[in-house]
């Protein structure tokens, strides 16, 4: 029994109530149906639901029952036709992709990437006949100058991980359907509370929803959002082959994290904007990155298209990686991880883990320095993370200044 509003709700009611389907039982919580079949009440009702001629589950691989709640609650909240829940992040983002091209096809995407998803596009998709040209994702000379008659897709996340660059969304969305190509935007750093892309003419989102979406630590998930046309012609057939699928268990987890989303993100926020401006005033903290100050290099482009800055902070300290880990060792709130969107502040350095992979000259020319941390910040009371932070930094000081 599905529960539809009479009238169109707000982004923070749909977090709660969006997409519930509700049993004989009238459960208040969404129901959690683990299983892995579904039995018919004859080999006529099974024949006609693998024709699609009778609606229904056929197998928890296609579709099941809690994992359609948490497609429909992610839909309604990003304003999308249809979404498909996917076992991780990366799942998501290479079924996006992969499921809409083919040897022959060529691909656009910004350089600044997380280094998972440039495996996909520089070495993954090449060995299947798919060209590939990556782009300084700001510059929208570049992305035009890129276009081949065989461009597919064009690809970016904003802000991006872990330098927190900001991308006209709009105007790349123009230059991807110019050339009869789709755009598919990677918006795990803004979350659906602070950024549109499908409503700035993107043609699919993707998520981690591990990160913002659990946002407590407990399990792993991704999503593609889409039109229905792109669901059918594509990604459908794709998901249902390969075997990307979600298990009940985490849809479960993750509908629990959407009833929360708000009120954490929203405070989150309020906390890395604190810290941000704390860290920009520290002697050893040379430079700050953060959407949502002044200062940020694409403020004009962030106040077009996000309604509110970011949980991630990126700063440099002084004395590059020895510095970074003195800082990072430093902390007793903040704790070293290279996850993002928990409840917990959590604090990285990318050069030598999430993307590591890729070459010093790489990393340096997407501005990722040996000194530079990643910050996810957290729940916890805003001075507490400043005194963590900047005891962290004046003890790393003191280091660099002994040796």
């Amino acid at each position: 029994m599905s529960t539809t509003p009479s009238r169109r709700r707000r982004p923070a009611t749909d977090l709660v109530h969006g997409g519930t389907l509700r049993s004989q039982f009238n459960e208040t919580s969404e129901a959690l149906f683990l299983t892995q079949g579904f039995v018919y009440g004859s080999a006529e009702e099974a024949e006609a639901r693998f024709l699609n001629l009778s609606p229904g589950y056929q197998y928890s691989r296609f579709g099941n029952p809690t994992v359609t709640m948490f497609e429909d609650r992610m839909a309604l909240i990003e304003g999308a036709e249809v979404a498909r829940a996917t076992a991780t992040g990366m799942a998501a983002v290479n079924a996006a992709l992969l499921s809409r091209l083919s040897a022959g096809d060529h691909v656009v995407a910004a350089k600044a990437l997380f280094g998972s998803c440039r495996y996909i596009v520089e070495d993954l998709c090449p060995r299947f006949g798919i060209a590939c040209t990556l782009v300084d994702g700001a510059d929208l000379d570049q992305w035009r100058a890129a276009i081949r008659p065989e461009t597919r897709v064009l690809f970016l996340e904003s802000p991006t991980n872990p330098t927190l660059e900001v991308y006209d969304i709009a105007a790349i969305a123009e230059i991807a359907h110019a050339a009869g190509a789709i755009l598919v935007v990677d918006n795990v750093f803004a979350t659906p509370l602070f950024q549109s892309p499908l409503k700035l003419g993107a043609d699919v989102v993707v998520y981690s929803a591990t990160k913002h979406i659990d946002g407590q630590g407990r399990c792993l998930g991704g999503v593609v959002l889409c039109s229905k046309a792109f669901l059918e012609k594509y990604l459908q057939v794709f998901i249902r082959q390969t075997g990307p699928s979600m298990s009940p268990f985490n849809a479960w987890v993750l509908l629990k994290g959407l009833e929360t989303l708000a009120v954490r993100v929203e405070r989150q926020t309020r906390n890395a904007a604190l810290v941000a401006d704390a860290l920009a005033a520290h002697p050893a903290v040379t430079k700050v990155i953060y959407p949502g100050r002044a200062d940020h290099p694409q403020a004009a482009t962030i106040a077009r298209q996000m309604t509110g800055g970011s949980s991630l902070v990126c700063f440099e300290v002084a004395g590059g990686k020895a510095g970074a880990f003195a800082v990072a060792n430093g902390l007793e709130i903040v704790r070293i991880s290279n996850n993002l969107g928990d409840a917990k502040s959590l604090i990285t350095h990318p050069s030598t883990t999430t993307h590591q992979r890729l070459t010093p000259e790489a990393r340096a020319e997407l501005g990722i320095t040996d000194g530079m941390l990643r910050l996810s910040v957290g729940l916890e009371d805003a001075d507490d993370l400043v005194e963590d932070l900047i005891g962290a930094l004046d003890a790393g000081r003191l280091v660099a200044a002994a040796e």
